[in-house]
């Protein structure tokens, strides 16, 4: 047996091992990237969840508190809430709320998907104009169309009604149409011929193929419409008159502008309103929020 020199024994403990030179080194430039990614991101989360946080502290405060600057008052003023439903016919606000913007989004929803099933699968001269010009009125400010509008709603007797808050919706949307235009286009053209084949129409066609493969989109079109609906003041200002037919936003402009006793306006009672007209489209988004993002992500996707 042959002893080994005390330089070879050196070399060997001196020499890496595989593991120590399988293990990737430490790359500074990649954690700071990380952390400074992840900074942003909670900086930003703060900044959007702040004014939440604060409106809903601001409804539990006595009405003194609402503006101290500390996010918890003095004590817990659960009586807020009880307090605004005693003041207005808050119940019946929210139920006006409720079934208009219903309305406003499945009919906008429909009319929408029929008339981009149309561009995207219809070919016929002047097509592409035809589009151009139906993305050519978005261009055009709501404050130009505010006038005629009411006249119209007026002239056929529905002023100081629930209709023109979501029968205008009838006629579609400019940008919805856009959006389920790019996602009908994806679709393969050999389902319509098969189906067409064998006998079906083409509102057969778009219901029982088109509306199944973009579901995704329809969902996305219809939270969008359902929040717009249920946070629109301008349409309530201008045609609803009589208290009882008020929706939740219009029902919180009157409590803005109708102080109490000696002048003072309850600020407290007014983001107790804030809070109820906001927690069920927070839990809209989230029930519908796999369809959503999904729906968001693949708008852009185009075909032939």
């Amino acid at each position: 047996m042959t002893a080994s020199s005390p330089g070879a024994d050196q070399s060997a403990i001196d020499r890496p091992s595989e593991s120590e030179l399988a293990r990737p080194s430490l790359d500074l430039g990649k954690v700071a990237y990380r952390i400074g990614f992840l900074a942003l991101l909670v900086f930003f989360t703060v900044l959007f969840v702040y004014p939440i946080v604060w409106l809903f502290s601001a409804s539990l405060k006595p009405g003194a508190e609402v503006f101290s600057g500390d996010l918890i008052g003095s004590r817990v003023a659960w009586e807020n809430y009880g307090e605004l439903f005693d003041r207005v016919p808050l119940a019946l606000w929210g139920w006006n709320s409720v079934y208009t913007s219903f309305l406003a989004a499945i009919t906008v929803t429909v009319t929408s998907a029929l008339v981009a099933f149309a561009f995207a699968y219809f070919r016929f001269p002047g097509r592409d104009l035809l589009f151009i010009l139906v993305l050519g009125s978005m261009m055009l400010p709501g404050a130009v169309t505010m006038i005629p509008t009411f006249l119209i709603w007026d002239f056929l007797g529905f002023n100081n009604t629930h209709v023109p808050l979501w029968a205008g919706n009838l006629f579609a949307s400019p940008f919805y149409i856009f959006l389920l235009r790019q996602f009908f286009l994806t679709l393969p053209r050999d389902l319509f011929d098969a189906a067409k084949v064998d006998g079906a129409g083409y509102i057969r066609m778009w219901w029982s193929i088109a509306v199944p493969l973009t579901r995704a989109a329809l969902i996305v079109v219809f939270v969008f419409e359902l929040k717009a609906a249920w946070t629109d003041l301008v349409k309530p200002l201008i045609f609803l008159r009589d208290v009882p037919l008020f929706t939740l936003p219009r029902g919180l402009k009157a409590v803005i502008d109708s102080p109490s006793i000696g002048g003072e306006r309850h600020f407290e009672l007014l983001a107790v309103g804030g809070v109820l007209v906001m927690l069920p489209m927070i839990i809209v988004f989230f029930v519908g929020q796999r369809y959503f993002i999904e729906g968001i992500a693949t708008s852009g996707s185009t075909g032939r």
